[in-house]
């Protein structure tokens, strides 16, 4: 104590030692691994309550932000107030004000100059013209050899016929670039708006999943800014092919079943207070998991590709709900009694058979939909869809004859697929996806001195199909990070995350000798930003950490975060078929394999 009589010298009083509280105890390490880590420093985590551990507080929102919410200290150093009731508003919906935010900088990135280049790039050459054929007669159907020179010239003229052509993904995918044909016509900027438009709305999705997933605005937000500024997903947002259709499908039913996790865990808890069951079937009808059966089945409707999805997720919600009642201490019945080991097995068994149901079922019917347009055409010889008169053509079997004509021409399909073996100069081994090992250029001209704005000798003007280099090569390093706390530390959401990224990218590699490409690789893009997202998370520090350590934290991950936003500007002229300088467009050429 300072005693200014004695000239401000600190003296210690002695003082009644009954009188000073002693020190709380530590509690004793339960093991002797843990007991011998506590005398190097090691605390146990604080244990969770069991309502936390089944749904954990979200950061902010209605509800959760106080109504009052005090001054920003960072905002009043920088010299700005806001009112006091505007800062709370913002605060309490930074939730959705935020990804809002971020999906905003991806739209207009992905708006600006759409209908550029004024071609039919890659593959649009089928899917654009499929699609408008879909919206004419419901189904896919032929095209004279000059139709892309006549739907592309200064005076288009769309040369449609009515005779039906065979085709090899179904048609959902199709129905969706189509709708923007209806509204802004058969051009560049018609035929890539829907896919500008779910670009930009996977980007919300993703920061909002995210934020539900970190339990984290700041990191939900960074996942969207992140897949703003992925080249893959950006050249795939402007193009009008099929895999980003697959993708936002793939994120939404992702996105669908993580809210059905969290409606059905603070279900189980509500119980829990009341002192009831957890049984299965008094939890309500789960409206969320079936429309993640809806979902999957329009992913599936797509291109095939999405039917491992169906399969992994099936696993991954019935090993949610069997996790939930084991946290919980097992399956009880009514008064929160155990029941017998014979019913408890049997109640899981129903979780597994309810979750096949849900999604797989829904999925199914989906799908089956999505061919109405092919279902409802004329069986008469060229004047419906594709194979649609082969039952009529081929009487007897089981079935009515739209069924025996459709399996007959997915049969048809399947063949097609698994035998698909004609090189390509930008084909690909998924081996080399993740290091981008061979891109796929959609779009190439050598423009010289006066045209297309060329002003050197030689220049160059490319869409190059390939993913931001410096994000992709550390989502390598996040996927180790995430196995590690999947195997380590039983981080659920790690877990999930491989699962994901799983289902979207190992069934390509049972396919060695089929031509495949890098863009496939778009569906998983998603979940490979949200592994990187859940590395900076790790790199930031957990709350209670010191200054320093956060310090360090935010550094590191901010770096990594403006690296990888230079790392897509600077390629930004190839993503979008800018005209420049031969050396500058070789500059760009990291690897020999781009070329």
């Amino acid at each position: 104590m300072d005693h200014p009589e004695r000239g401000g010298v600190t003296v210690l009083e002695s003082a009644d030692p009954a009188a000073v509280p002693r020190p709380r105890a530590e509690p004793e390490p339960a093991s002797r691994w843990a007991r011998a880590l506590s005398g190097a420093g090691y605390r146990a985590p604080r244990r969770t309550p069991l309502d936390e551990q089944l749904v954990p507080p979200m950061p902010d929102g209605p509800g959760v932000t106080p109504d009052v919410v005090p001054p920003s200290p960072l905002l009043a150093r920088l010299g700005i107030r806001l009112p006091d009731a505007l800062w709370s508003w913002l605060c309490r919906w930074s939730g959705w004000l935020g990804p809002i935010a971020v999906a905003a900088f991806a739209g207009v990135l992905r708006f600006v100059n759409l209908g550029g280049p004024h071609a039919l790039i890659f593959d649009e050459t089928y899917y654009a013209k499929d699609a408008y054929a879909l919206w004419q007669v419901g189904y896919e159907t032929n095209w004279a050899d000059d139709a892309n020179g006549l739907i592309t010239a200064p005076n288009p003229t769309v040369p449609f016929r009515t005779d039906p052509a065979y085709i090899v993904h179904p048609p959902v995918g199709k129905w969706i670039i189509g709708l923007g044909e209806q509204i802004y016509g058969m051009n560049p900027f018609g035929w890539r708006f829907m896919m500008a438009v779910l670009g930009t709305l996977s980007v919300l999705m993703l920061a909002r999943i995210g934020r539900r997933l970190f339990r984290s605005t700041l990191l939900g937000c960074v996942a969207g800014l992140l897949m703003s500024v992925d080249g893959l997903h950006f050249v795939l947002s402007r193009t009008a092919i099929l895999d980003l259709v697959v993708m936002f499908w793939f994120l939404a039913a992702f996105g669908l079943l993580l809210i059905d996790r969290d409606r059905t865990r603070a279900l189980i808890a509500k119980r829990l207070d009341a002192g009831l069951g957890t049984d299965w079937w008094q939890l309500g009808l789960r409206p969320y998991r079936l429309a993640a059966g809806v979902s999957l089945g329009l992913m599936t409707a797509t291109k095939w590709s999405g039917g491992p999805a169906i399969a992994v997720f099936v696993l991954l919600v019935a090993f949610w709900d069997t996790s939930a009642r084991r946290m919980v201490g097992g399956i009880r019945g009514p008064g929160g009694q155990p029941i017998a080991e014979g019913l408890r097995i049997l109640r899981h068994c129903v979780d597994w058979v309810c979750s096949a149901a849900t999604l797989g079922l829904t999925a199914a019917v989906t799908y089956l939909v999505s061919w109405t347009g092919w279902i409802m055409s004329s069986t008469e010889p060229g004047k419906g869809g594709y194979f649609r008169d082969w039952a009529v053509q081929h009487p007897g079997g089981f079935g009515p004859d739209w069924w025996r004509s459709l399996w007959h021409y997915h049969s048809t399909m399947l063949d097609f697929h698994t035998n698909l073996h004609s090189p390509h100069t930008y084909q690909s081994n998924p081996w080399s996806w993740l290091l981008l090992g061979r891109p796929v250029s959609f779009f190439y001209e050598s423009p010289k001195n006066g045209q297309a704005g060329c002003t050197t000798s030689d220049c160059a003007r490319e869409v190059l199909a390939i993913g931001t280099p410096l994000l992709w090569w550390a989502g390598i390093a996040a996927l180790l990070y995430c196995l590690y706390r999947w195997l380590m530390r039983r981080d659920w959401r790690a877990g999930a995350l491989l699962a994901a990224l799983a289902a979207g990218y190992l069934p390509w590699f049972q396919y060695q000798e089929r031509t495949i490409f890098l863009f496939y690789a778009v569906c998983f893009v998603p979940f490979l930003v949200l592994a990187v997202t859940m590395m900076i998370g790790a790199m930031l520090g957990p709350a209670h950490a010191s200054p320093d350590r956060r310090l360090a934290g935010a550094t590191g991950a901010g770096l990594l975060v403006v690296g990888i936003m230079w790392n897509f500007l600077y390629f930004y002229p190839i993503f979008t078929g800018q005209t420049i300088p031969m050396p500058d467009w070789n500059g760009r050429m990291w690897l020999s394999t781009w070329i």
